[in-house]
């Protein structure tokens, strides 16, 4: 300082002596040493007074900023780039759904995929120094404070681009000296860590930019190019890029589309036209764009350019969407709990309360965490077969007297054999924001449709019966309480086989196969079927318990599948925007039964549709050919209706009743169709539509299912298992079935029910075998008898012929006097016949 000020002082005395070779300045009558003290004087009052001042804001400043956590470059750029984008869904083969509604939508993009105009504008309107300044341009700033001193009407404004990302992303929207002087602190350090480019980057991926055109809030240049204009930002022109550029200012003032999605009026926009030109008159000031670009761009028709409204997955399709994000978060929070440590140590109530914040936490990251979410859903299948549902309203009566909340409804799904890929469902009979509940997923009774996989596969499995053998469907109790075993028709059909019993969904056949089978194979086939709201009770074997429609439709998933269930899933991948994968569905699958009892009760199945059974009429309803093995079901009251069907390929599930938590029983008639008949036309139709964009997944191309080795063709009788007898004509249950090769050596007196018929059976023929004994003995005693008179006969004959001799003789001396008598009678009719004869000749002659 001292330096400086001798510096001056030398200059100021120099300057004092050639004026005083002046005569004018020899005349006044003030020194030059009283000139140089005032000056000096007022210098230095003045330096001290701006030194003060300065020392005065540097300390307020800093009182301002001395709470601020100090930020390393790490932390600068994570916050920076910590940039939510909204997340997307995709069907099956990488078909595009859309993005998954939140509160604001953005995609991110490098800066070398924005247009060069988008750019231009942006630093034109917004920042015209970007890249000279250091993160802050003080004359702005300065213009800025007084303006906001002096309340001015006229605010101009001091942010930089860099400023501005600074408040978007780490601090807040507060109005205050303290955030705004937190906000030039971090600017002037992050133009430290990031280049230009890598700011203009992230301010332009982060920037407001009012509403799209579904009325959705949008930040970001490229969800504003899509939502705005139909286009990716890389292809904006420069009328586009003007009118963008313009709206960060007041984002929602300048744009063009309502919250309702609509498009403004001449009045409404414009605001966003006056902008647009403001813009477009930065640039060409600042050279970016030249006066012809200028004037074309004034006369560009912007609102043609406006994209029609492009309603969101939730708005097209809110239940397939509500969907995919239940399973999504579901996924996500297994995931965290797997690496949440000492989960296992925590109360019961600790894990539900850290559930559920990691539940909110999960959702929120997948909301806004750009994540592109994979699915296994066929658009196509989807959409024809919840098209077709809303065409079937003649099988319904919505008036089921309860309330408006019950409405008859729909669930249906469809799973692919062999890799358990749910490919589509019907989660009811319309989709809509009011309608979003699935019914797929709801826990109800399977009635007879459980009857394949639980006691008739474990029975077979356990080795208690095959396919030809009779269980009897006569009067029974269950062993639990008492209360008679009933069927639909209140009726017994008396001895049929398993395969009859199958085709005409007997009860009774059904509970008494699942009292043989082992309690081990019980849970075993619950488990593996994937039945978890099912347990190893009587009543399961027609159907008592719960379980859902994906769920039913997944346990038929074995019959094409040799036997093996795979788990159905609809997530395929989860994977966030930088190509991270956090999650890949990895195929597990179940071993049900052997492929041999797969095979025979799948086998057993077909007669449901192909041998008369009672879904016959479904074969008629489709408009192709497959090789379809199905099950009907009822629930007890009529309070649920099913379907179920198996090809080689998928598995398809139709379940019918009503939504809400009463249970209503079904119409047993609608339009004069029957219950079971609504239900399989519900079926048919469904599998018409899927046929009609997929025809080679509903015809599994024209392929059957393949029997396997260890199974033959076997004549028995069905009540013992053993050869034909006279009983088993007689009740004609001698067929031919097929049979697993190692009961071959053992179905003979199989147990445990052809075990009782054959006692019963050996007996009546021990009994026939001793009444023909019986009969034979009483024979040869009569034969016996009759020899020992013949022989006796013989003796008395000599005697006997003397006797007859004398008679004879006698005999024949009465006959020879009897013919003597009979001769003179003769003679004297003879004498008188010519007496007679000679009289008429007379009279004849005197004639």
């Amino acid at each position: 300082m001292k330096q400086f000020l001798s510096t001056w002082k030398n200059k100021w005395n120099d300057f004092i002596e050639k004026l005083s070779e002046k005569q004018f300045f020899r005349k006044i009558g003030i020194t030059y040493q009283v000139l140089w003290n005032l000056l000096l004087v007022t210098f230095i009052i003045g330096l001290i007074s701006i030194m003060f001042a300065g020392g005065a804001a540097a300390g307020y400043f800093a009182s301002l900023v001395y709470d601020e956590p100090s930020y390393s470059e790490e932390d600068m750029r994570m916050h920076v780039g910590s940039l939510t984008e909204t997340s997307e869904i995709y069907l099956a083969n990488d078909v595009y759904l859309g993005k998954i509604r939140s509160d604001v939508e953005r995609d991110l993009i490098n800066l070398d995929e924005i247009a060069d105009d988008v750019k231009h504008a942006i630093i034109a309107t917004e920042d015209e120094h970007f890249y000279e300044h250091e993160g802050i341009v003080p004359k702005a700033l300065l213009r800025a404070t007084m303006q906001e001193l002096s309340n001015a009407s006229v605010q101009t404004g001091g942010s930089t681009l860099t400023q501005q990302l600074i408040k978007q992303q780490i601090l807040s929207n507060e109005v205050s000296f303290d955030r705004k002087a937190t906000e030039i602190m971090l600017a002037m350090r992050l133009e430290q860590f990031m280049s230009k480019d890598e700011i203009l980057e992230a301010y332009l991926n982060v920037v407001p930019f009012g509403r799209n055109a579904s009325g959705r809030n949008v930040e970001g240049i490229e969800s504003a190019a899509q939502g705005v204009f139909g286009v990716p930002a890389k292809d904006l022109n420069l009328p586009q890029s003007a009118y963008l550029a313009g709206m960060p200012q007041s984002p929602f003032g300048y744009t063009p589309f309502h919250a309702s999605a609509e498009l403004k009026d001449e009045d409404g926009l414009r605001p966003g036209f006056n902008r647009y030109r403001t813009v477009l008159n930065r640039m060409l000031e600042k050279d970016y764009i030249t006066q012809e670009e200028y004037s074309e761009a004034l006369e560009y028709d912007l609102v043609a350019d406006f994209t029609e409204n492009a309603p969101d997955p939730m708005s097209r399709n809110p239940r397939l969407t509500t969907e995919i994000l239940e399973r999504s978060t579901d996924i996500l929070v297994e995931e965290a709990i797997k690496d949440y440590e000492g989960w296992d140590q925590l109360s019961t109530n600790a894990k539900d309360i850290e559930r559920q914040a990691i539940r909110t936490q999960v959702r929120e990251r997948i909301e806004n965490g750009g994540y592109k979410i994979s699915t296994t859903i066929d658009q196509e299948l989807y959409t024809a077969m919840n098209e077709r549902a809303g065409e079937l309203n003649h099988l319904f009566l919505d008036d089921p007297g309860v309330n408006e909340t019950h409405r008859e409804e729909i669930g249906a799904v469809m799973i692919d054999n062999h890799t358990g890929a749910i490919l589509s469902f019907v989660g009811g009979r319309q989709e809509d924001l009011d309608n979003q509940l699935n019914h797929t997923t709801r826990y109800r009774s399977p009635g007879s449709t459980i009857k394949p996989i639980l006691p008739f596969a474990g029975a077979i499995e356990a080795g208690v019966t095959q396919p030809g053998l009779v269980i009897p469907d006569t009067p029974e109790t269950y062993e639990s309480n008492g209360d008679p075993i009933r069927n639909w028709d209140e009726q017994h059909d008396g001895n049929l086989t398993v395969r009859e019993s199958i085709k005409r969904s007997r009860n009774v056949p059904a509970v008494r196969a699942w009292w043989n089978v082992p309690d081990t194979l019980k849970n075993h086939l619950i488990d593996a079927s994937g039945l978890n709201g099912m347990q190893a009770v009587e009543a399961a074997a027609i159907g008592g318990g719960g379980a859902t429609v994906e769920q039913m439709a997944s346990a038929y998933t074995a019959f094409g599948n040799d036997g093996s269930r795979p788990d159905p899933y609809m997530i395929e991948k989860i994977e966030t925007y930088t190509g991270e994968i956090l999650y890949e569905h990895e195929q597990v699958e179940h071993f049900f039964v052997s492929p041999q009892t797969n095979y025979l009760v799948l086998d057993m199945m077909r007669d449901v549709i192909y041998g008369g059974g009672n879904a016959a009429r479904v074969q008629s309803m489709l408009n192709f050919n497959a090789d379809w093995a199905a099950k009907t079901g009822t629930s007890q009251r009529q309070w649920d209706s099913w379907f179920i069907a198996a090809n080689p390929d998928v598995s398809f599930g139709v379940w019918y009743g009503y939504s809400g938590p009463t249970e209503i029983s079904l119409p047993s008639e609608v339009n004069g169709v029957g219950l079971s008949a609504r239900t399989q036309t519900i079926w048919a139709n469904l599998a018409n539509a899927a046929h009609s964009v997929n025809p080679s997944l509903m015809t599994a191309e024209g392929q059957r299912f393949v029997r396997p080795s260890g199974l033959s063709e076997r004549r028995v009788c069905g009540l013992t298992g053993g050869s034909s007898n006279r009983f088993c004509e007689a009740e004609n249950l001698v067929t031919t079935d097929l049979y697993a090769n190692d009961m071959l050596s053992k179905i003979d007196g199989l147990a445990p029910f052809q075990a009782e018929f054959k006692r019963t059976m050996d007996q009546l023929l021990e009994d026939l075998r001793n009444q023909e004994a019986e009969e034979r003995r009483r024979q040869e005693e009569a034969e016996a008898e009759e020899q020992q008179q013949e022989d006796t006969t013989d003796e008395e004959e000599p005697e006997q012929q003397e006797s007859d001799q004398q008679e004879d003789d006698s005999s024949t001396e009465e006959n020879e006097e009897s013919t003597e008598d009979e001769e003179a009678v003769v003679e004297d009719q003879q004498e008188e016949n010519e007496e007679d004869s000679e009289a008429d000749s007379e009279e004849d002659a005197e004639e």
